[in-house]
């Protein structure tokens, strides 16, 4: 992914599948298409946590802890 929607969310009530869906209805809002990539710091994974629906989670150290990196995949 080279390009995608950066997303702040350090809400500590709530765990990295709803901040990945937030995400992701925010996008499809904004951008019109569904995002099927979401990059993360490795701490914010979760055990068991590698796909959210249709978006596949990846870690990606350079993301802060806090942040996603979502978007579309270069692979398509």
């Amino acid at each position: 992914m080279n390009s995608g929607m950066m997303w702040l969310d350090k809400d500590p009530k709530t765990n990295l599948a709803q901040k990945v869906k937030r995400a992701a209805e925010y996008y499809r809002c904004k951008y019109g298409i569904n995002p099927d990539t979401c990059l993360v710091h490795p701490s914010m994974l979760e055990a068991n946590t590698s796909q959210e629906g249709k978006i596949a989670i990846h870690t990606y150290r350079p993301v802060l802890p806090g942040c996603l990196w979502i978007g579309v995949s270069d692979k398509n």
